[in-house]
């Protein structure tokens, strides 16, 4: 079994493996577990929580095996092996610690202005992230008449079906904002940009970052400062400056791509995405926060704008 005193003997597994102090995640765990408001078919419980019938697994070992399953993303089964426990038993005790960990995930970009954290010059690098998702099943409403619930989600970029998100990195690696998931078709980069309205919140002195793909977003945000490569067209190729100016741009733009590689390192973002889509979005932000406090742990090189 994986237990959290067995990791202990193998400091560069855990390491890899816990991205927080468990100190700290136990007393916001207690404190989330006893302000939750527990309601059964609109009947308050009888019995307080913390009673009744014991967890196997304590709550460094609950956590542990939550960190396990988002790194791994293996099957309930599988995890049941390891750790000796039934299939319900597996996903009771995730979504308990999932809960905790989504109310200890927060982005300083979604702060109010006045408590956020400012920088000058460059504040954000946005870049959206796509992830293939089990096929849509189609239905047949009360008419008869079937439901197309595939062609939203599938995205010809990618051939295949996937959920999309839209990630703002600041120049020092960390994630600042995350949005929600989105059907992989149903939102172009830039059509998602002007949904979030991320751009809004830049404030004096502050600029923003894109790629291509969010080509005109200029006209939508006049009074803000954004950089983003030239774009060749058919008849008007890129000059020399051009190209030397987004070469110098695609140096910068690195940040982000760095910090969407370690989102994939959790196999839960990286493989085919098998549980329900509604859950996606609270998974992607929890694994966003995991690797903010990774980063914070072991910062990467830090970006100097010129």
């Amino acid at each position: 079994m994986l237990t959290y005193r067995k990791l202990l003997q193998e400091p560069q597994v855990a390491k890899s493996l816990i991205c927080m102090s468990l100190d700290k995640f136990e007393l916001a765990h207690t404190d989330h577990l006893e302000a939750v408001t527990t309601t059964r078919k609109n009947q308050k419980r009888r019995r307080v929580v913390s009673t009744g019938r014991k967890h196997k697994c304590d709550l460094r070992d609950r956590l542990l095996m939550t960190l396990f399953w988002l790194k791994a993303y293996t099957t309930y089964e599988v995890l049941g092996f390891i750790y000796d426990l039934i299939k319900t038993n597996i996903e009771d005790n995730l979504k308990q610690v999932l809960e905790t960990l989504e109310c200890l995930t927060h982005f300083n970009f979604d702060r109010p202005p006045a408590e956020r954290r400012k920088l000058r010059y460059m504040r954000l690098i946005i870049d959206a992230k796509e992830q293939r998702i089990e096929r849509p099943k189609n239905r047949k409403d009360q008419d008869g008449n079937v439901q197309d619930r595939q062609k939203p989600y599938y995205s010809g970029k990618k051939k295949t079906d996937t959920l999309k998100n839209q990630v703002a990195v600041s120049p020092t690696w960390l994630i600042e904002h995350v949005s929600e998931s989105v059907p992989g078709s149903a939102l172009h980069d830039m059509r998602l940009l002007r949904q979030t309205d991320s751009l809004s919140g830049l404030g004096e002195g502050e600029a923003a970052m894109l790629d291509k793909g969010y080509d005109g977003i200029r006209t939508d945000y006049p009074d803000k400062r954004l950089y983003l490569p030239f774009k060749a067209r058919r008849i008007h190729p890129l000059s020399e400056e051009q190209r030397a100016y987004n070469h110098f741009l695609a140096k910068y733009r690195m940040v982000v791509e760095h910090t969407l590689t370690q989102l994939n390192k959790f196999q839960i973002l990286a493989q085919r995405f098998r549980h329900q889509l509604a859950k996606h979005s609270v998974i992607f932000r929890i694994v966003a926060g995991l690797v903010n406090q990774r980063i914070q742990l072991r910062p990467f090189k830090q970006y100097q704008p010129a």
